[in-house]
């Protein structure tokens, strides 16, 4: 990561950038730092992104080798394809003789390190690895943060926000921005300010719900809902909450399936050891069919609440009637 920001810093890039690893936030996060250094002003013209399976390489390849439109590069962001755990041939021997004019970047959650179009972006280009943070980096990393914001957080409430958020730097960011709008007229951040606005109050009503959802009883995933919602959490902050408990669910059930041990749940999945038996017990009332069907469901309201399709209060509602008035399959 240091390296990519100092690319940016010296205008000194790559022409192949793979951004891969279990972090969504950090992928994201240096994905977006990327793609605004190489298209400056918001240079859309010259800007292309292809999502999922099924992409077409000869569509990629043609487009890689178009002249960019009055701009000194043409950058072509691949995310999710699926070529660096199966491969591409095409692809390998393309990205051998990239054109100068174009920058490619990948985006990928896995990657098989041992494949020949892996080594080589390694060999022509630069591959990050964006791995979980350890406790003390996420510390660390709070710091920045404030900082940021003209602010210090004690060293205890940095800990215990890391303890109640665990891993996940996107609900830390979440958490963050909640704190920093509460003490708005002040630069210190105290461990009762962490106390009050990040208990485990959201998460248990969290948890709560998705347990009624299981049970097909909607009126109190809705009366749980409301609730959070009179407590004055963001519609949008539940939303990511509730896919990201879902996410979780997911990946603990096939974690189970496959007759792992605890603790290498709880390092896999970001959780806490204690918490993976709270998990592997709301498990029981999905199938993996509804788990996938439902954080598909939420990344969908996401993307149409942010497009302003519905409102987000009244979106989220529909996506938890739907979720509880399903039969498991």
């Amino acid at each position: 990561m240091k390296t990519i920001n100092e690319h940016i810093k010296t205008r000194n890039f790559k022409s192949i950038y793979l951004l891969y690893g279990e972090e969504a936030y950090l992928r994201n996060q240096y994905r977006d730092k990327l793609v605004t250094a190489l298209c400056p002003d918001g240079d859309e013209m010259n800007r292309t992104r292809f999502e999922g399976k099924g992409i077409s390489t000869d569509e990629v390849i043609s487009l890689a080798e178009t002249l960019p439109f009055f701009a000194e590069r043409r950058v072509i962001i691949i995310e999710d394809s699926g070529w660096f755990k199966s491969g591409n041939q095409e692809m390998e021997a393309f990205l051998d003789n990239i054109p100068d004019t174009t920058v490619f970047l990948f985006v990928e959650e896995q990657v098989d390190e041992r494949i020949r179009l892996f080594k080589t972006v390694k060999n022509s280009g630069y591959a990050a690895n964006m791995k979980k943070p350890s406790d003390s980096e996420l510390i660390k990393w709070i710091g920045v943060q404030c900082r940021k914001e003209g602010k210090k957080m004690e060293e205890a409430a940095a800990r215990f926000l890391v303890e109640q958020a665990g891993t996940n730097m996107h609900l830390l960011q979440m958490e963050l921005e909640k704190i920093f709008s509460y003490t708005m007229e002040r630069d210190s951040i105290t461990l009762d300010d962490v106390l009050l606005m990040c208990s485990n109050q959201v998460e248990n009503q969290i948890y709560k719900m998705l347990d009624a959802i299981g049970n097909r009883d909607r009126e109190r995933a809705l009366s749980l809902y409301h609730d959070l919602l009179a407590l004055r959490e963001p519609a949008m902050s539940i939303l990511s909450k509730l896919t990201w408990r879902i996410h979780t669910l997911l990946q603990v059930s096939e974690m189970t399936s496959l007759h792992m041990a605890g603790a290498d749940i709880a390092a896999k999945a970001g959780l806490r050891p204690f918490a993976v038996k709270l998990y592997q017990g709301q498990i029981r009332l999905f199938s993996r069919n509804q788990l996938l069907e439902m954080l598909e469901a939420c990344q969908e309201t996401e993307a149409g609440i942010k497009r302003g399709i519905y409102q987000d209060v009244i979106g989220l509602e529909l996506l938890i009637v739907e979720f509880s008035s399903k039969p498991k399959q």
